[in-house]
């Protein structure tokens, strides 16, 4: 982003482009730190890399919430959840780290709680 800058104001990060300032709430940094994480996952995935655990949950999370956000239900997330990755898509040990993936996702009629049990089959 140019002409983009990023401070660290008390609990929450400020991006100030050349008109405005925006706040990011730790919820919404949280997010924002998915994104990253989940970007970074699919790089490696593409270059032939197994995800780690950190990869992995990221990945999962991202697609969680963005389902949310296409208006997918939560059943249908809790379901979709345990198809995005495969024992042979993380290092070994993963699956067996990683029980539960809990989101919270904004859906269009407002927040929800999502959780997939055992995502990685």
């Amino acid at each position: 982003m140019l002409g983009t800058t990023a401070a660290l104001v008390g609990r929450g990060i400020a991006l100030s482009g050349r008109d405005s300032v925006t706040h990011l709430l730790p919820r919404e940094q949280e997010k924002l730190m998915i994104v990253v994480a989940a970007d970074l996952a699919r790089r490696r995935q593409a270059r032939g890399l197994k995800l780690n655990f950190t990869e992995a949950v990221a990945l999962i999370s991202y697609e969680l919430i963005e389902g949310a956000r296409d208006g997918r239900t939560v059943a249908e997330l809790m379901s979709y959840g345990t198809t995005l990755l495969g024992r042979g898509d993380v290092m070994e040990g993963v699956p067996e780290m990683i029980h539960d993936v809990q989101i919270e996702a904004t859906f269009p009629e407002g927040t929800k709680h999502v959780t997939v049990h055992d995502p990685i089959r």
